[in-house]
């Protein structure tokens, strides 16, 4: 590595052209950035007292270590931002000054001449930088003053606009300008290709400039150790279709989401959010992965994007699917898309029929909205799907699924009808934050020509105000303002309308029947009301009973007879017939027997979640699955803890590392205890494998 300090205008001048390697991301500088680096300059430039401002480094790669007379390009891995912007004002004041030159040095033809182009050099040697891919058609027209391409480059284009813009605005300022371009100072680092790995000198620069993001880092991972050929043959087949799948803007905020769905599918393993990077590096390096190749895997994960831009990003060629694909996004079920990736990709390859694809999508629908609605704790779900693939018979594909569903333990339930329909009349789904998403799925749920339901709002046929005109006390009675309280925000009182300004607080009768009231109605949620006198808390109720019966038909829960049903349940569901009876240990009298009732009591109350199961020789306590298990003994109650004993937080020291000892129950703690006045410190040990086993509540919902 050679690192010396130089002024930015002398480094540019003297560099015969820097190209951005297609392993980097694309230009990603927003105004934010561009007014920062825009008002440093024009300070510092207006300001005699300051010599010189500092802008960073530029690192890049020559075959050997940089020389001034050498020609070959320079590879950049850190400062494509900096080069880029000041590229983009340098051209715009070229535009401004013409054949002025304010300050010694700048005029347009010497921008152009010194920084701007190899004036001697010919096709893409003429330019002294170069982008990638879209950028770099975009910033090649705009240095030769030619007409933007049709798919240009949004940065570029706004950015150059906002220094036009800038420029203009300076006036007869403009020597301040140049002033401070000409002390913008860098630290020009040129690394040996034979001496230094770039990999870990970009990895390690990461923390300064604005953040790459972990899909910047994961292509950069892919493709930079590669010869040039590898690198490129790469990119153009998948990495660039890929970002063009994403679009310019989207690319950035979805890569990275869709790269943790992909990893939790590919491993079981959920990946934080700031990890994804680390998550897919050791992914690659599996032995199988790493045996395939990075051609098989780049194709992969170009596959499985394809899948995610079709679910999540409208991209859905097939009308029945796309539209499936909008209510779960609209339902924002992102918790989901690991398993909906492998539906996909079995889709995708024949071993899903489209039609069942379509009846496990909505299923997945159904199961999340029906859980939302009764309000049960969403903690669980990334767990759910993640390892949903592993309970799938795909040899039976659909039938494994809705078999998955109706077993889930109680606290991954799927609600069935009447839990849901119950909910459903009371849930306030005015303030439910995919309230329009319910409300147009009930209404057009079985119509052939969809009602565009973004077009009407949602109207509270009991008005919202508090001081509620006297026909409406009159029509609810006594026992009104607790009747508006209960009711105002639930389904019975809740429908869509294009003239929610007309009907405002009049009378029910009057909404009724007004023109454009609920007589005149097109809507199917508006049927029967034109058959009423009065809208008082039976009518409500009333309707809202019709409207859940309506939507079990729309979220509608799996069906599967009880001896299909009961292939899929496992050995130990079907003969778990032992009772506390079967523990004479912790039978009334026994030494144990308060003990093991207090502690019971104490983990029941954990969540309503948690089940009790005794076994031959322990007693289990489970979430997902066991988390504690009592192994009774003559004057105290062993326990066993799942988890393993390197997590367990034990200041006291009281548990004991079993992980390579035989013994009942599950889990590699062990804990002990025969005293009540021990039980809230052990207390504290039994919660922390549970909420290990629940997630700790982490959720995208």
């Amino acid at each position: 590595m050679k690192a010396t300090e130089a002024k930015f205008l002398d480094f540019l001048k003297k560099s015969p052209q820097f190209v951005i390697p297609i392993y980097q991301r694309t230009y990603s500088w927003t105004e934010r950035e561009c007014r920062q680096l825009w008002d440093d300059i024009v300070r510092t430039g207006r300001d005699e007292a300051i010599s010189a401002h500092f802008v960073g480094s530029i690192v890049y790669i020559e075959k050997g270590l940089y020389q001034v007379s050498s020609q070959s390009p320079l590879l950049v891995i850190d400062g494509q931002q900096r080069l880029t912007t000041v590229t983009l004002i340098l051209e715009a004041l070229a535009r401004q000054l013409g054949d002025n030159e304010p300050v010694d040095g700048f005029s347009a033809k010497k921008l152009r001449s010194y920084y701007l182009l190899n004036p001697l050099e010919e096709e893409e040697r003429e330019f002294k930088l170069l982008l990638t891919q879209t950028d770099k058609a975009s910033l090649l027209a705009l240095v030769k003053q030619k007409a933007q391409p049709s798919n240009h480059s949004l940065r570029i284009t706004e950015n150059f606009a906002f220094f036009e813009g800038q420029v203009k605005n300076l006036g007869a300022d403009l020597p301040a300008l140049c002033h401070g371009l000409a002390k913008l100072v860098v630290v020009d680092i040129a690394l040996s290709r034979d001496q230094d790995n770039p990999q870990l000198i970009f990895e390690s620069m990461n923390s300064t400039g604005r953040e790459l993001s972990q899909a910047d880092l994961i292509r950069n991972f892919i493709l930079m150790g590669l010869e040039p050929a590898h690198q490129t043959r790469l990119y153009e087949d998948h990495w660039r279709p890929m970002e063009v799948g994403f679009g310019q803007e989207g690319y950035g905020s979805h890569f990275d989401s869709f790269m943790r769905h992909y990893l939790t599918l590919k491993t079981g393993e959920i990946p934080k959010v700031r990890a994804v990077y680390e998550a897919f590096k050791s992914h690659a390096r599996m032995p199988d992965i790493a045996a395939a190749g990075v051609d098989a895997l780049v194709a992969d994960v170009h596959a499985f994007a394809g899948y995610y831009c079709a679910m999540a990003l409208g991209k859905e060629a097939d009308k029945r699917l796309a539209e499936v694909f909008r209510d779960l996004k609209e339902l924002k079920v992102d918790v989901a898309y690991p398993f909906l990736l492998e539906l996909y990709d079995d889709f995708a390859n024949g071993r899903l029929e489209r039609a069942d694809f379509e009846a496990a999508a909505r299923l997945v629908e159904a199961y999340v909205f029906r859980r939302a609605v009764c309000a049960i704790p969403t903690n669980s779900l990334n767990k759910t799907f993640a390892n949903f693939g592993r309970a799938l018979r795909k040899y039976r594909y659909l039938e494994s699924i809705r078999a998955h569903l109706l077993t889930l333990p109680s606290y991954r339930r799927f609600p069935g009808d009447e839990e849901f329909k119950r909910e459903f009349i009371v849930r306030d789904l005015y303030n439910f934050p995919r309230r329009s998403y319910w409300l147009r799925r009930l209404e057009n749920h079985g119509r052939k020509e969809r009602v565009p339901v973004d077009e009407y709002t949602i109207e509270h046929i009991l008005p919202q105000n508090e001081n509620l005109p006297a026909k409406w006390r009159e029509d609810l009675g006594l026992e009104w303002n607790r009747i508006q309280e209960s009711w105002l925000h639930t389904p019975g009182n809740l429908t869509l309308t294009g003239y929610n300004a007309e009907y405002s607080d009049r009378p029910f009768p009057q909404k009724r029947d007004m023109k454009g009231g609920f007589r005149e109605s097109p809507l199917k949620l508006n049927e029967g009301l034109s058959s009423l006198d009065k809208w008082d808390e039976a009518a409500i109720r009333n309707r809202a009973e019709r409207l859940a019966t309506m939507a079990t038909g729309v979220w509608v829960v799996p069906s599967l007879q009880a001896e299909v049903l009961d292939l899929y349940r496992t050995r130990g569901e079907k003969e778990a017939n032992y009772t506390i009876d079967d523990h004479p240990k912790l039978a009334i009298g026994s030494p144990i027997h308060e003990l093991f009732e207090v502690f019971r009591k104490e983990v029941l109350a954990l969540d309503p979640c948690v089940s009790e199961e005794f076994l031959k020789l322990y007693v289990a306590y489970k979430a997902e699955t066991n988390f504690v298990d009592i192994v009774p003994q003559n004057s105290r109650l062993r326990l066993s803890l799942n988890m393993q004993f390197h997590e367990l937080h034990d200041p006291k020291g009281l548990s004991k590392d079993v992980t390579s000892l035989g013994r009942w129950g599950n889990g590699d703690v062990e804990v002990g205890f025969s005293k009540p006045e021990e039980l809230p410190y052990v207390m504290g040990l039994v919660r922390q494998a549970f909420e290990r086993q629940m997630g700790n509540g982490e959720v995208e919902v």
